[in-house]
């Protein structure tokens, strides 16, 4: 394990950044807003037992209602008031925080539907920006809603959205995939095979709906298909570190350079098979899942795994905290070494002097780096996958992700 008092400093300057410079954030979305730093300030006091954090906390959820109040509409799970809701549904469940959820969240269930219902219509499944990000939260409202009739109306939000998404799909045999954008400048068209706004995020989504009867049968066809389009997708002979290309392109050949990140490749890809072979207690493809995920723990030379940051998203506390959950569920080894390696090399990334608790995110389409305070790309979720090393029991902060 890596020593305990570097990462306690951590946590402790993670803290301190949070709580001077989340006010300059403008959106409140679990995944790129205010309500993911608030996790981190929960999850940090219980961690500590210091209610003084939690107050942050509170402070923080309470600037979120404020926003909107004075109009703040920006819908996404990502960024907007899904994922605040989101959010306030976990913190609630997890009782960090004391409020009835069903009368403040209530209120925005018509026009999140109305959103997720216009993102159908334009073929935006996309699990950050789109219409699969509404059903997750959707699903937060459905399992923990203590309201039979609000139980009832997101049973019909989600049976309608599962049923949209499979008339959007297109079947080839026993396969089925989505097309969607790949490169917005460009225009190009293909099939997405990602966790964060691909393919996998539907295969995910499906399998967490497949857990309550009501929905199996309308999820069933989806999981199966869109995991046959996945497997048949795999380079089972090559050398290749990646067994799977980022997305296939219309007429343009498959390239296996995909990156070991939560968002793209083979982490996220085996990842969502895993939670389908779980939902459907398939041994056979829980074992071909596995076997996808304990090939890409060969992967640690930066040219082999392509992570230049530290952040969840695709840095290396992202890749600690899948590896974690793996290791908490299989106890098979190179996940544990795995956890070991990807602490260590995110240490390693916290250089930077004008950056939030040392750490800074790569942003690739300008080419400069950037401080981030975010759960998904900053140190709020740096933060919370270090609470989770360090803490003697699993938490489940990282539902938002579709990892646990």
């Amino acid at each position: 394990m890596i020593h305990d008092t570097t990462l306690e400093n951590q946590l402790q300057k993670i803290a301190e950044a949070i709580r001077g410079h989340h006010g300059k954030e403008n959106e409140i979305g679990v995944l790129t807003g205010l309500s993911g730093m608030a996790l981190f300030c929960f999850y940090y006091a219980k961690y500590l037992d210091d209610d003084s954090l939690s107050d942050i906390g509170v402070k923080i959820i309470s600037d979120c209602i404020e926003k909107i109040n004075r109009g703040y509409s920006y819908p996404t799970y990502c960024s907007g008031i899904a994922g605040f809701g989101w959010a306030v549904q976990h913190l609630t469940k997890e009782r960090f925080l004391s409020l009835d959820s069903d009368d403040l969240l209530g209120q925005f269930d018509e026009y999140l539907y109305a959103q997720m219902k216009f993102d159908l219509v334009k073929g935006n499944f996309d699990y950050l920006h789109g219409a699969i990000g509404y059903g997750l939260y959707f699903l937060s409202r459905y399992r923990y809603s203590e309201n039979t009739d609000l139980r009832l109306r997101y049973r019909s939000y989600l049976i309608e959205l599962i049923k949209t998404i499979e008339k959007l799909s297109i079947s080839n045999g026993e396969t089925l995939k989505w097309g969607s954008t790949l490169d917005g400048k460009k225009g190009s068209r293909g099939f997405n095979l990602s966790l964060s706004h691909g393919i996998s995020s539907i295969l995910n989504f499906a399998a967490r709906l497949y857990e309550f009867d009501v929905f199996k049968e309308s999820t069933r066809k989806i999981i199966i298909g869109s995991a046959n389009y996945i497997f048949d997708l795999e380079d089972k002979h090559s050398e290749n570190l990646s067994l799977f290309p980022r997305w296939v392109e219309t007429d343009a050949p498959l390239k296996y350079n995909s990156r070991l990140a939560w968002c793209y490749g083979d982490l996220g890809i085996g990842l969502s098979l895993l939670h389908a072979a779980n939902s459907l207690v398939d041994g056979s493809m829980r074992n071909h899942a596995l076997k996808i995920l304990n090939h890409t723990t060969k992967r640690k030379l930066h040219d082999d795994t392509l992570v230049i940051d530290a952040g969840v998203c695709h840095g290396s506390y992202g890749n600690a905290q899948i590896y974690q959950k793996l290791w908490q569920n299989t106890k098979h080894e190179s996940f544990k070494e795995s956890i070991n390696f990807w602490i260590a090399d995110g240490i390693q990334k916290a250089i930077y002097e004008d950056g939030y608790a040392g750490y800074k995110q790569w942003e690739g389409f300008v080419g400069s780096w950037t401080p981030q305070l975010s759960l998904l790309e900053g140190v709020a979720g740096i933060g919370l996958v270090i609470i989770d090393y360090l803490s003697e029991e699993p938490n489940s902060w990282d539902e938002c992700l579709m990892i646990s």
